[in-house]
């Protein structure tokens, strides 16, 4: 059975005088959560406003829900979905909380105020004050509340925890985990946290520079990608080459490596018929998996920049 989709990005283009993102072509399965991680200025964010019709493709097709953005039914396919944006909105600054949500309440037919009062009980907000008078973290704790309140089919969050204190931040991870287990609900996420990517993520997509690098199932990623310390007599890194899913080698010592894989099942095998004693391994983080990736994908300038990317 073919796995559905909740968001299709099919041959995106969008440029810009100083930036051009795609061609996309990407499926968001519907059920889970996938994360997109990639480098700031990667087109993350404006792949959410895409998906949102906020920002509009000069070529390809976007479909959500099943839907085409831009018909005259758009405003109905948006009633499904929840959408915190990457910061807040600055005309929003002189209302009082609880006067934005009375006008969004009227937007979606499915608000629950009950479940709007809940998370604010939750996550610890007033929402009898302006919103300029917020700290960013209660200011962010309030937009979170308003996204999921109507129960969304489907949500997208752009930097979720941004402004959070770790506190703030388990508690946002518990609702999202609640809110998955109402089944048939999709979250599109993008983030720098990876212990968010860890704890919430079935599937992560890999941007740079305005293309998809891959889209990666999370389990499978971190059991595929190792660093192995190898060693053998008369090793040399030519050899090396030939090592399943090799993306970097450096020399430790005397006939002894660093290989960078990602395929480490059938590394560690080759090794093994080739008489090359693995003598340790070393799971890669995300950061290193992205540099990996940018560096297969001839984009080593920006390596340097994963480094510290995720905190």
């Amino acid at each position: 059975m073919e796995e559905r989709q909740a968001i299709v990005f099919d041959g995106v283009v969008q440029s810009r005088s100083s930036f051009k993102l795609g061609p996309v072509t990407l499926g968001i399965p519907e059920g889970f959560i996938t994360a997109i991680v990639g480098p700031n200025g990667s087109g993350k964010s404006t792949l959410f406003r895409m998906a949102l019709n906020l920002s509009k493709p000069d070529y390809g097709r976007i479909t959500v829900l099943g839907n085409e953005m831009g018909g005259e039914d758009e405003h109905l396919i948006k009633q499904r979905i929840g959408y915190l944006a990457e910061g807040p909105f600055k005309l929003d600054d002189n209302l009082k909380a609880c006067d934005k949500a009375l006008y969004y309440s009227r937007w979606y037919p499915s608000w629950n105020v009950n479940r709007y009062q809940e998370l604010l009980h939750i996550l610890g907000v007033s929402d009898n004050q302006r919103m300029s008078k917020m700290s960013k973290g209660m200011r962010r704790k309030f937009e979170f509340a308003l996204a999921i309140s109507h129960s969304p089919e489907l949500l997208l969050l752009d930097e979720p925890s941004s402004g959070l204190d770790p506190i703030a931040w388990k508690t946002m991870i518990d609702v999202l985990h609640r809110y998955m287990g109402q089944g048939g609900k999709t979250i599109l996420m993008n983030t720098h946290i990876i212990e968010e990517v860890k704890r919430l993520a079935d599937y992560i997509v890999f941007v740079a520079q305005g293309r998809v690098l891959g889209m990666y199932e999370k389990d499978e990623l971190f059991g595929n990608w190792f660093t192995l310390y190898v060693s053998g007599e008369e090793l040399t890194p030519g050899r090396l080459a030939e090592l399943p899913g090799q993306c970097g080698i450096e020399a430790v010592g005397a006939s002894s490596f660093r290989v960078t894989t990602g395929k480490a099942l059938d590394a560690e095998e080759w090794c093994r018929l080739n008489g090359i004693a693995i003598s340790s391994r070393q799971a890669l983080e995300l950061d290193d998996i992205l540099a990996a990736h940018l560096q297969q994908d001839g984009l080593g300038s920006r390596v340097h920049e994963t480094r510290g990317l995720f905190t």
